[in-house]
């Protein structure tokens, strides 16, 4: 029995593919705190609407 994946569940597997990528990339070339402090502060950014489709009416 195999399970198919949404659109949606596809396309969510494929970003987590590309940070996992990007991640490594980070890793390799600067060492995990690099990695992890990076990717901290994308996540704050979001959350402060610094990246994504509302970045720029936010100042």
């Amino acid at each position: 029995m195999t399970l198919e994946l949404t659109k949606e569940e596809r396309s969510k597997d494929g970003f987590f593919g590309a940070l996992a990528g990007i991640s490594q990339e980070m890793i390799d070339a600067h060492g995990r705190d690099f990695a992890m402090g990076a990717l901290i502060l994308a996540a704050q950014w979001i959350r402060e609407g610094k990246l994504g489709k509302d970045a720029d009416q936010v100042h």
